[in-house]
């Protein structure tokens, strides 16, 4: 027998056995599982139909609990750019795993106990360290130093504040305004209150996201770019220094 051939062989016989599929496993499982949709099936009316529903209902449930969930927009506090009847999708994992509202950003807060007794819809103007000053003799809003450009947000014809204001937002809180400032309750109204017009960020449901309805409106709900300049609040000593309550539905 030639030499090379029983080598051959040899290291045939050395490399260790692959165990083999056995036929039908793969199938039997699926077969399993199909048999437990079928049972659980007979068990409720409308079998396969109404556990697909039950399934659906399910799913959209913890969507909406944990994930994205739309609010109505009631009023015009937030007009130009959210109009009465909007729907808003808004990110709940926005500010989880160690994330924060930024200035600039549209938020959907609890105001119970400060604001009132509902959810509302407002944009973070201020941080926590933040110094927020109004006006400057132009009437232009003034946040650690540097004022902010609302041009391209404010509702036409408003002034960024008739109510002067100067205050320094506590760590863990915001400073909230609407967009239309003649036609918005926010931290200005609520200065004297508990909590001084300031929103815990504990408070805050999510970050609105996308306009979903109606259709022809959708669109995309932009960080105001004015704010994303602001400089970081210097070390100061913190403090607890903000007009119809308008509420969004969930």
């Amino acid at each position: 027998m030639d030499a090379e051939a029983q080598q051959t062989e040899r290291d045939r016989s050395s490399q260790p056995a692959v165990p083999e599929e056995t036929p039908g496993t793969a199938g039997a499982e699926e077969r399993s599982r199909f048999a437990l949709v079928a049972r659980a099936a007979e068990w409720v009316p409308g079998g396969r139909i109404t556990l697909t529903v039950l399934f659906c209902l399910v799913s959209l449930l913890l969507l909406t609990r944990f994930v994205i969930q739309p609010f109505e927009i009631p009023s015009g506090s937030m007009e130009p750019g959210l109009r009465i009847g909007d729907r808003v999708l808004v990110n709940k994992l926005a500010y989880r795993f160690g994330a924060e509202p930024r200035r600039g950003d549209v938020v959907v807060f609890d105001g119970t106990g400060y604001f009132g007794d509902a959810d509302y819809i407002k944009r973070v103007v201020g941080v926590g360290g933040d110094h927020v000053v109004c006006c400057d003799r132009q009437g232009r809003i003034e946040v650690n130093g540097r004022l902010v450009d609302e041009s391209t947000f404010l509702y036409p014809g408003d002034e960024p504040s008739e109510v002067p204001f100067d205050v320094v937002v506590p760590d863990g809180t915001l400073f909230v305004l609407g967009d239309h400032r003649g036609d918005s309750s926010d931290s200005r109204d609520h200065l004297g209150s508990p909590g001084g017009g300031m929103v815990p960020v504990g408070g805050v449901i999510g970050r609105a996201d996308w306009i979903a309805w109606p259709s022809g409106h959708w669109a995309r709900v932009e960080r105001a770019g004015g704010y994303a300049r602001v400089p970081a609040a210097s070390p100061v000593a913190r403090g607890t220094d903000g007009r119809t309550a308008d509420g969004v539905h969930g």
